[in-house]
C-alpha cells in the first residue's frame, strides 16, 4: 500500500509502516531525523500523488487548548485560521482511508468529535498525553499494552530550542499499534464495522494474536 505519513520528520511512523511491507514516504519541512524515505518540504507539493493511505499529523499550535490563552492574538492575525485551514485540507482530501492526529483542541468543534482519544500507557508508555484520531475508512486504534505511571512528561518538558520538536513526536509504541493493526484490517478485507466487531469486547491478549495473524497474510 502506498502511504503518505504528513508532517513527521522522526521517520517513527514511516519506519513501523515500512517494516510491515508498505511503500511509505514521510514529509516534513524539515528533513528526516532517521534515514528512510522522506520528502523535505511541502505536503502541498506531493499531496495528490495518488496515495491509498494518508496519515497526517498537523501542526497543533495554533489549534491546541494548551495555548488557549494565545488564541486571541492568533485569531486576530490569521494563524489560528491557517491552521484550521490546514488541517482541513486533509479532513476534506479525497484519500479513501485517512487518520488524522492531533491533540485535544478546537478542532472538535470547528470540524467534528474525533473516532477516540488514546493516550501513551494504553500502548506501553506510562504516560499522559491525550492524542485525538479522526479516521476515515479506518477502525479504531485499540490498547496494546497498558501499563502503570501517569506521568506528563510531555507537558513537564523544560523550555528549549527543541521542546517543540520533542513534544510532536509520536510515541514508539503508537507508531507500532498504527503500523500493525492497520496492516491487519488491511490484509483482513473486512470492513470496518466487521473488523470491530470481531475484535471488540477481547481481552488485549486475545486480541493482539488474532491482529498478529492477519497482519501475516
Amino acid at each position: 500500500m502506498k502511504i503518505l505519513v504528513a508532517c513527521e520528520y522522526s521517520g517513527m511512523v514511516r519506519d513501523a509502516f515500512t517494516a510491515k511491507g508498505h511503500n511509505v514516504t514521510s514529509c516534513d519541512i524539515l528533513p528526516t531525523e532517521t534515514e528512510g524515505k522522506h520528502y523535505h518540504g511541502n505536503v502541498l507539493d506531493i499531496i495528490n500523488d495518488g496515495w491509498d493511505m494518508i496519515i497526517a499529523f498537523p501542526p497543533c499550535t495554533d489549534l491546541a487548548v494548551s495555548g488557549a490563552r494565545w488564541f486571541k492574538e492568533k485569531r486576530a492575525d490569521g494563524r489560528q485560521q491557517k491552521s484550521i485551514g490546514f488541517f482541513m485540507m486533509f479532513a476534506n482530501h479525497d484519500c479513501h482511508k485517512i487518520a488524522i492526529e492531533n491533540p485535544i483542541g478546537i478542532m472538535s468543534t470547528v470540524f467534528r468529535k474525533p473516532d477516540q482519544i488514546i493516550q501513551p500507557w494504553q500502548f506501553g508508555h506510562g504516560e499522559t498525553k491525550a492524542t485525538c484520531l479522526w479516521l476515515r475508512n479506518l477502525p479504531m486504534l485499540r490498547p496494546t499494552n497498558i501499563v502503570s505511571g501517569r506521568e506528563q512528561r510531555i507537558w513537564k518538558m523544560s523550555p528549549s530550542k527543541n521542546r517543540a520538536k520533542n513534544r510532536s513526536k509520536t510515541f514508539l509504541g503508537i507508531a507500532k499499534a498504527l503500523a500493525t493493526q492497520y496492516t491487519a484490517f488491511i490484509n483482513s478485507g473486512m470492513t470496518v464495522k466487521e473488523w470491530e466487531g470481531m475484535i471488540n469486547g477481547l481481552d488485549i491478549s486475545r486480541r493482539n494474536a488474532i491482529i498478529d495473524k492477519y497482519v501475516l497474510l
